[in-house]
This record gives structure tokens, C-alpha cells and sequence, in this order.
């Protein structure tokens, strides 16, 4: 008898529909999987069979033959466990089943162990909302993924702990199993804290204000300065004056780290409603920041998506890990190809850097005396490329702070005060573009960056006399639009052009 239980695969961060068919047979015992199962698949006969036999049910004594289609996609993972047990069961001639239910419209998701319990399973997000969009009405997944499948609307979402609890609610005893009630987004996003405030940095003004312009138009924002200046802790506080994320972005950020098996603070609701904050040590290899391996899964820069990137001690990275950031810094997406898959996956994410001006870090410092030579500095520098630079909106000088600005008892400006102008400031871009505005396009910088007489002045200067290249312009116009922005100015005046361009003057002072 063959049957049909609907599941999910995942291709990035989107989910497709698999049929797994059963065919039980006459003949010696045997356990086939077909379909191009890796090898977790493989291993779900000795998962399920156990499962089945633990539970109270028997296993048929036949031969079981399992397709995943469509046969040319390949599947990975232990998501389709219960599908397949469910089948196994409904195949069989005992009494399991006493009256086939009605399952051409239910998917069933999870990984079995061997006691038949129901585990926790990545990706479940972008399984649920394939589901909504190829028209299920009902579907079952593990009880620990519960919190996530709560976001999820025009769909019923059934948590179970068990394979035993999913057969008797098939069989109609439907207080088996938990029906996942929706939840509010808005409650969830209204309980978002933060270690971290402006308020607690001392000094600094420029590279708090350049955190501001960073944050109202999603600008690139690279950190120089000696150690113990607050270059950390500045960018650490970088998320917490960025414009609070939309629900579509939530569960954007929320898929890619149910994917990669990285949602596992339960205190989040199941959903992610804080800007991610990525700080990938400089020893991370190029896959682990463009993602990959095996089945391409994503990285570093795909987990920043919609929050930040923070590379500390830049030029400590290796060359190759840096220039892979160049595509998606432009494009604001990364496509991971690999043997078993090509995988395109979002990376709009606000990149932090944050470096010394030399080895020994004092540099250009006006509380200490550098002591390496210039063949030293210059070695230290050219670890970053030109085009990399380029791509980089802001240079910000960051120096020591005095011991009077450490004991001042005056408070600092706090992030909710910040974020504020940060929120009017986004909200004047979206009634003119869809996008922030580092992320429009040269056709949205022509019509909306246009500069008069004194500021073409200014920025012509600063092009022939800094040697800046053409991508560099555009991004000056970029930056002097926030500012204006922030200011509440329709138009871009010179002011505005020239702290712009005030912010790429270390292009000519470290030759970068």
C-alpha cells in the first residue's frame, strides 16, 4: 500500500514542499530511502524504526521502500522523521489507524528520537510560511519549536512532544496535542533591552555623532584609534539608537537563524526583534563569513542581516576574509555556491570596523608617543585594500579620553534620546524611497542628493585634492543627505557637504 505525507526541505532561506511517498511491499524486510537523502536522512530508518517499535506500534515485516520528491532536489536533515514514521504507520495492516484521516492538506515536521519523543528541528520559520503559501491548512511540528511557529498566520500549528501523542490525534483525540495560539508582535518587540548606552561613553563626540549618521541612513562606519579609546563599546552601542525592526524584518532575521540552529533564546518569544549584532573573531575563515560548507549554509554576514557587522582589529583579518565583503557590501546579498547547492541568501547588514593607526596603536594620539617606524605603519595599512575602503562611508578618529571627561559627573546624551532623531530622520527617507540611503541606487542619487553652487564647490575640491574615486563621490552625497536628513533640511546645503566630506579626510592622512 503506498501513501503520501507532506514535509519540508529547505533551499536557503526559503522552504520547499516534499512529498514522502511509502510503499510497503511484499518481501524480505528492507528499509530503502530514495529521493538524494544525505546522510542524517539515511539514518532516520534506525530513528524512526525504533521510534515506532518504543512507542507501542510495530513496524511492518516487509520491504519499505521511501521517496523524497522530487527526486532531483537534494535533501538534508532529520526534518522528515515524523512524515516518514506517520506514513510507515498509515502503510501498515495493524489497527493504528482505525479510519484514514484526511491529510492532503497537513504537513508534519520533526525529528524523532529513539523513545519516539519529538526534537527540535532547524528552519521551521520559512517551513511554516512555504506552508501558508502553497495553501496547508494544518501542520505538526515539535513542541520546542513552538515559539517561532507563533508568528504565523492563517495557518493551524499543532505542537506535539511525541510521535504516540501525533497518532492519537489523527485519531481524533485532538487534546493531545497544543494548539499554537498567535502572538502579538508588538508585545514582543516592546520587552527589547540593551546592555549597553551612549550615555555611558565618555567624550567622544565625533564618533557619536558619526554613530548617529551611521544609523540614520545605514552607512559603513570604520573605527581609528588607540587601544582603550571606547571602539568596542562605540559600536557596541550601535544597535541601540538603529530604527526599531519591522515585523517583515524580524522574521527575515528570525528564518536565517532558524536555519542556521542560532534561535535558541527562548526569552526572544521565538522571534527576533533586536537588530542582530555580529563580532566574528579575526581568526574567522572566509566560509565562516559567506557561508557554506557542505550544503551552504550562511555566515557570519548573512547572520548581520538587517543588524550589524562588527570586524574588531580590521587589519588583523586575513586579506582574502576582507575582500569577500566587497559584493555584499554593494549589493547587499551573498549567493554561496557549493558542491551540493547554490544558495542566495540576504546580507543587508551596517558594517562596523573598527582598527589602530599602527601597530603599537598610538599613532597621530595626543596622550602618547607612537613608536613604530614608517615602513611599520605603512606594512600595517596596506592590509586593507583601496576598494574596501572605499566602500566604507565613514573614517572616524577616535582618541583617548582625558582623565576630566572620565570623571565628569555631567551625563552624556542617551541612545532613546539619539534614536529618536535616528527614527525622523528614516522616516523622511521612506516618504522619498523605499530604501535607507545608503542603499539607494545612482539613479535615486541623482534625483535626490542634487547639491548647489557652494556645495559642488566644496565637493569638487575635495575629489581632485583627496583623489577620490567615483564610488567614494556617491557615497559622500550619500552621507551629506542623511545629514541633512538629521538636520530636517529638504535640500543638501554646504554645511552638510562639508562635514560629509569631513568624514573621508583619513583617505589622504593614512593613505587608505
Amino acid at each position: 500500500m503506498t501513501q503520501k505525507i507532506q514535509c519540508f526541505a529547505l533551499n536557503g532561506i526559503v522552504g520547499s514542499v516534499v512529498d514522502v511517498e511509502i510503499d510497503i511491499s511484499r518481501g524480505l524486510p528492507a528499509f530503502v530511502l530514495v529521493g538524494l537523502p544525505d546522510t542524517s536522512i539515511k539514518e532516520s530508518k534506525e530513528r524512526v524504526s525504533s521510534a515506532i517499535k518504543n512507542t507501542g506500534f510495530r513496524v511492518p515485516a516487509s520491504k519499505i521502500v521511501i521517496n523524497l520528491a522530487p527526486a532531483d532536489m537534494r535533501k538534508e536533515g532529520s526534518v522528515f522523521d515524523l512524515a516518514i514514521a506517520i506514513g510507515i504507520l498509515l502503510s501498515g495492516e495493524d489497527e493504528t489507524f482505525p479510519t484514514a484521516p484526511d491529510l492532503h492538506d497537513t504537513a508534519f515536521i520533526g525529528e524523532l528520537g529513539l523513545d519516539g519523543t519529538l526534537r527540535r528541528v532547524n528552519g521551521v520559520l520559512p517551513m511554516l510560511l512555504s506552508a501558508v503559501e502553497h495553501g496547508f491548512k494544518r501542520v505538526i511540528v515539535p513542541f520546542d519549536n513552538k515559539n517561532e511557529s507563533a508568528f504565523v498566520t492563517n495557518l493551524d500549528v499543532f505542537a506535539a512532544k511525541n510521535l504516540g501523542d501525533v497518532v492519537r490525534f489523527l485519531n481524533g483525540d485532538t487534546a493531545r496535542l497544543e494548539h499554537v495560539r498567535s502572538m502579538d508582535y508588538n508585545q514582543i518587540k516592546s520587552k527589547r533591552t540593551f546592555s549597553e548606552d551612549l550615555k555611558h561613553i565618555k567624550g567622544q563626540y565625533i564618533a557619536k555623532r558619526a554613530l548617529e549618521i551611521a544609523a540614520a541612513g545605514g552607512h559603513n562606519i570604520l573605527l581609528i584609534g588607540p587601544p582603550g579609546s571606547g571602539k568596542t563599546m562605540l559600536a557596541k552601542c550601535l544597535p541601540t539608537i538603529m530604527p526599531d525592526m519591522t515585523m517583515s524584518e524580524s522574521f527575515e532575521v528570525t528564518k536565517i537563524h532558524s536555519i542556521a540552529g542560532t534561535l535558541y533564546n527562548e526569552s526572544n518569544g521565538g522571534i527576533i526583534t533586536t537588530r542582530p549584532f555580529r563580532s566574528p573573531h579575526h581568526t574567522a575563515s572566509r566560509i565562516a563569513l559567506v557561508g557554506g560548507g557542505q550544503n551552504a549554509h550562511p555566515g557570519e554576514i548573512s547572520l548581520a542581516h538587517n543588524g550589524v557587522l562588527f570586524l574588531d582589529e580590521l587589519p588583523e583579518y586575513p586579506r582574502s576574509c576582507l575582500e569577500v565583503l566587497r559584493q555584499p557590501l554593494e549589493d547587499n546579498r551573498i549567493t554561496v555556491a557549493r558542491a551540493n547547492a547554490t544558495v542566495d541568501y540576504p546580507a543587508a547588514f551596517t558594517l562596523v570596523a573598527s582598527m589602530n593607526p599602527c601597530p603599537c596603536g598610538h599613532f597621530g594620539s595626543r596622550t602618547n608617543k607612537c613608536t613604530c617606524t614608517a615602513t611599520a605603519r605603512e606594512k600595517y595599512l596596506r592590509k586593507l585594500s583601496g576598494p574596501l575602503m572605499d566602500r566604507i562611508d565613514l573614517h572616524i578618529e577616535a582618541d583617548n579620553v582625558t582623565y576630566n571627561d572620565l570623571t565628569s559627573n555631567s551625563s552624556a546624551e542617551p541612545s532613546h534620546a539619539v534614536k529618536s532623531r535616528v527614527e525622523a530622520a528614516r522616516s523622511r527617507q521612506r516618504a522619498r524611497s523605499e530604501v535607507c540611503n545608503a542603499k539607494m541606487s545612482l539613479e535615486e542619487v541623482k534625483q535626490y542628493c542634487a547639491l548647489d553652487t557652494d556645495g559642488e564647490r566644496i565637493l569638487k575640491t575635495a575629489f581632485e585634492k583627496l583623489q577620490l574615486s567615483a564610488r567614494a563621490y556617491s557615497r559622500i552625497l550619500r552621507v551629506a543627505r542623511t545629514i541633512a536628513d538629521l538636520a530636517g533640511s529638504a535640500d543638501i546645503k554646504s554645511e552638510h557637504v562639508t562635514e560629509a566630506v569631513g568624514y573621508r579626510s583619513l583617505d589622504r592622512k593614512y593613505n587608505l
